[in-house]
């Protein structure tokens, strides 16, 4: 990303809020340009959906569009895209 020039933070904080108080925050691996969470992974076998249960969250509440689940734990890697 370096190479490409393209912004990114490690281990970025969002803070949660409902009906304006906040009630917790959670961290995502990575977000690239301010745009998309990239979360990642190291599973054998396919994703389950509990991950993508938890960046469809993160998408919603971090107000960010789009988000990728990506699994490295397969010998090819495993790319999913999320649109909020």
């Amino acid at each position: 990303m370096k190479e490409d020039r393209l912004a990114y933070q490690k281990e970025k904080i969002f803070m949660v809020s409902y009906m304006n108080v906040s009630v917790g925050n959670f961290k995502a691996d990575l977000v690239v340009e301010d745009k998309v969470i990239v979360e990642l992974k190291s599973l054998a076998g396919n994703i389950p959906k509990i991950f993508e249960s938890q960046i469809m969250s993160y998408l919603k509440a971090s107000e960010l569009k789009v988000g990728l689940l990506v699994n490295f734990g397969n010998n090819s890697s495993q790319v999913r895209r999320f649109v909020n």
